[in-house]
């Protein structure tokens, strides 16, 4: 290829030729490097909530894990709704659960001796009602403590070793941001064979302070891929209608 220059001092051609040159060899090379997608911002939370089960919706509106944190406390610590909790509200809610437990119990997916938890128990209403049918060893978390019932801890990343647990309850799955993480973490504190036992609302969206809607138990099946599915039936509790049990399958 033939380049003419411009009539310049003999020194100054060599220098422009050269500089052409380099201009043409990087814009050659733009041309052969792949472009990476501008679009693509989604950080690995945001890939994994993609891919969860279509009929399991992750509700808008949290900027950041902390503002979902900060959401969740707004309810736990209303002093109203503690105060309620802990006087009035407390007998119903125990004798509820005792029933619920006791007629676990009677379908031997609970014993007097079963290790167990309670997820998400604010005051641990949950927990009495454990230890009044004779589950002793019985202990609850919540984003506020409640001693000696409740331990303060975040189901999203529970503060107990691997396989500890025979049996963990919950009735706030629909507050958890991250339902893969959830699950998760009751697969892996609960030991080989044992039990959980969740509490959904299906098919209707859920208070305010959801996180998340659920609208089938396949979308559970799907979260609990260490787990098989091994009953479902309809119950009345605290607004929740139906109870999913699963057992940790033995490796």
């Amino acid at each position: 290829m033939r380049i003419d220059l411009p009539k310049l001092p003999l020194l100054l051609k060599p220098f422009f030729f050269s500089l052409f040159l380099s201009l043409f060899v990087l814009a050659f090379l733009s041309l052969q490097t792949p472009r990476r997608s501008l679009n693509k911002t989604t950080t690995p939370e945001k890939e994994k909530d993609e891919k969860l089960p279509s009929d399991l919706k992750i509700r808008p509106g949290y900027s950041s894990y902390d503002a979902y944190l900060q959401r969740q406390l707004n309810k736990t610590l209303n002093p109203k709704l503690r105060e309620i909790w802990t006087t009035r509200d407390w007998n119903r809610k125990v004798n509820v659960f005792s029933k619920f437990f006791e007629n676990l119990k009677q379908r031997e997916y609970l014993f007097n001796g079963s290790k167990s938890l309670s997820i998400g128990a604010r005051v641990g209403q949950e927990v009495a009602a454990l230890k009044r049918v004779g589950v002793n060893d019985s202990v609850g978390i919540d984003l506020v403590p409640y001693p000696p019932l409740v331990l303060k801890g975040d189901f999203h990343n529970q503060p107990f070793g691997d396989e500890i647990f025979d049996f963990e309850f919950s009735n706030v799955f629909d507050h958890a941001l991250y339902p893969w993480k959830f699950v998760g973490e009751i697969e892996r504190t609960l030991k080989d064979g044992g039990i959980c036992v969740l509490h959904v609302l299906l098919s209707k969206r859920a208070d305010k302070y959801s996180a998340n809607d659920l609208y089938s138990v396949k979308a559970l099946e799907k979260l609990f891929k260490k787990s098989e599915l091994i009953e479902v039936r309809s119950i009345d509790g605290f607004g929740l209608d139906t109870e999913v049990v699963f057992r940790k399958k033995k490796r």
